[in-house]
């Protein structure tokens, strides 16, 4: 112990080392339920010593203590399970974003004004077996017409429902964006005014780390981070693998809006060039007109094991897809650019069953042939001896599903013969394609519902169209997409749209479930080291309280020592 009035200096330190340290622990217990908030710990060293002799063999150093002080007000963080919290809460917020949107889409499918979608195809199959029973009656003919363009109609308006929910995703994805960017400003700021207060060494920027860290909590749900904090306490973060906040700026994502349907593809406008276009992820399917810009190689597979199923920006990209869904892309070589794009894929699955239903029964009602004519040259025409006729028996018949300003066939002469040439599809001319948005039910036969071919062209009523829409119907010819094995008919397509649904939905639900419960987890094995406990604070209140009473008494018996010294002498 110190001798003289140097006892009043262990007093002394006691007492304000005690109201510090009383008013952090008060500073805990207001900020208990603060989203966001550290807890504060203080920690005491020893203050100085004061050394009368120097030691020797025989004696001692002659120290005296001058009591204790605060060497830090720790902020209680472990960097470690701040780092899997972040990974664990990005990938959770992946699958989120897909389970909402599998679970957005198959309610469209199931339901639209409190009719299952189904309902339009097994009502028109019903129709075309009524149909087949006595084709000539027209009441059946126009019982066809009706379900025929109910089918349409429902198929148009699902098509249509999921452009505008791709429409919803595409505000989301700038939404996010501009909300990545404000925080890395933010972050960026903040690393600024912790520089500033934390450069004498003397003080914790406490309230700007708590903010920071909650930014960095945040922007962890939206993509992948990287955050490492150097000497000087500034946080440099990597997103995606590039730099996003670092030593003088923070870099904003850049959003490329592709010109007719609007979509936005994040990049990265620093390192981008018009040569050179740098997406935010290599890992997600671009547009067609962005694709070609890329200098790397774009990769479409993402999974755990690849340490890249993280953040909603991505899993809402993967859902929405780069562009609009077709029947076009179910084949083997363009299938990859929907796989896994729940959207793209279901609009595309959509129209692929209407085009397939649309063209086989027109191709029953206006068949098709080949013809060679004597140059060679081969040509696709209506087969006018096996085809029915409308009730007027005229050639060429009508075919249901038409397409709009494109008729099916051109009358044309061939080695001195009339023949009907079919009117295929080109990729010159959009118009030319079966396909939703562009076939209606046939105006004509709308107009007169008897002009449907029914009739043989003897004027016989043809029963034999019944046996054949019924083959086409039941043909089990449709794949779900090219890596199924089991084929389908046109009902059973669309159950397994809905299977597949299901399926996708059921395993981001299980997954969301499993990293919800893994990411609380690890948030409450923070909390145990960052938290505030108002039990254990309480505790802290009056331990510290006691230590400021003991060193006030201390003080003064201190004080009536001195007075009855000073009063002898």
């Amino acid at each position: 112990m110190a001798n003289g009035f140097g006892s009043f200096y262990v007093g002394n330190s006691g007492l304000i080392n005690a109201q510090n340290a009383l008013n952090t622990t008060a500073n805990n217990m207001a900020n208990v339920n603060t989203t966001g908030y550290v807890r504060q710990q203080v920690r005491f060293s020893d203050k100085g010593y004061i050394t009368r002799n120097g030691a020797t063999e025989y004696t001692n150093i002659q120290q005296s203590g001058l009591g204790v002080s605060v060497s830090d007000v720790a902020h209680v963080r472990d960097i470690f399970l701040d780092k899997s919290y972040r990974q664990e809460n990005g990938r959770k917020a992946f699958y989120s974003s897909l389970y909402d949107t599998s679970s957005y889409v198959e309610d469209i499918m199931q339901e639209m004004n409190g009719a299952e979608f189904k309902e339009s195809i097994s009502e028109l199959w019903q129709a075309f077996q009524e149909f087949g029973k006595d084709p000539t009656n027209s009441t059946n003919q126009n019982l066809i017409v009706q379900k025929s363009e109910l089918f349409l109609t429902r198929c148009n308006t699902v098509y249509s429902d999921l452009q505008k929910y791709q429409s919803n995703i595409n505000m989301q994805i700038k939404e996010q964006v501009d909300r990545i960017n404000e925080i890395g400003d933010r972050i960026y700021a903040l690393n600024l005014e912790i520089q500033k207060t934390e450069a004498s060494g003397v003080q914790t920027a406490m309230t700007a780390r708590d903010e920071r860290d909650s930014l960095l909590d945040e922007l962890s749900g939206y993509t992948k981070i990287e955050a490492e904090e150097d000497s000087t306490g500034f946080v440099h973060v990597k997103l995606e693998g590039q730099q996003f906040v670092h030593d003088n700026r923070c870099n904003h994502i850049g959003l490329s809006e592709e010109k007719g349907t609007g979509f936005y593809t994040p990049y990265w406008p620093n390192i981008s060039s018009d040569a050179n276009y740098v997406p935010v992820f290599s890992d997600v399917t671009l547009p067609s007109s962005l694709a070609n810009k890329v200098g790397s190689t774009q990769t479409t597979d993402i999974a755990t094991s690849l340490n890249n199923d993280i953040g909603s920006l991505k899993g809402l990209l993967v859902s929405r897809g780069s562009e609009y869904g077709t029947f076009d892309f179910m084949s083997d070589e363009n299938y990859s650019k929907v796989e896994d794009n729940i959207v793209m894929e279901t609009q595309a699955e959509i129209s692929y069953l209407a085009r397939n239903i649309m063209m086989a029964m027109n191709d029953i009602f206006c068949p098709n042939t080949t013809y060679t004519a004597a140059d060679g040259t081969q040509y696709t025409v209506l087969d006018t001896k096996n085809c029915s006729v409308g009730e007027d028996g005229k050639l060429p018949p009508l075919e249901l599903f038409s397409r709009n300003g494109y008729d099916r066939y051109t009358e044309t002469e061939i080695d001195g013969q009339k023949f009907y040439v079919y009117n295929g599809e080109t990729n010159a001319n959009l118009s030319s394609w079966y396909k939703l948005g562009n076939v209606t039910v046939n105006p004509k036969v709308v107009a007169q519902v008897t002009l449907m071919p029914s009739y043989k062209q003897d004027g016989a009523a043809d029963y034999g169209l019944g046996d054949k829409i019924s083959k086409a119907w039941a043909n089990e010819g449709l794949y779900i997409n090219p890596n199924d094995t089991s084929k389908c008919n046109f009902e059973g397509y669309y159950d397994k749209i809905i299977s597949r649904l299901g399926t996708s939905g059921s395993v981001y639900k299980s997954s969301t479930d499993t990293l919800t419960s893994t990411t609380a987890a690890i948030d409450n094995q923070r909390n145990q080291i960052m938290g505030v406990s108002s039990d254990e604070e309480l505790t802290n209140m009056i331990k510290f309280q006691s230590a400021y009473n003991a060193s006030s008494r201390y003080i003064t018996v201190i004080s009536q020592m001195t007075e009855l010294i000073v009063g002898l002498i």
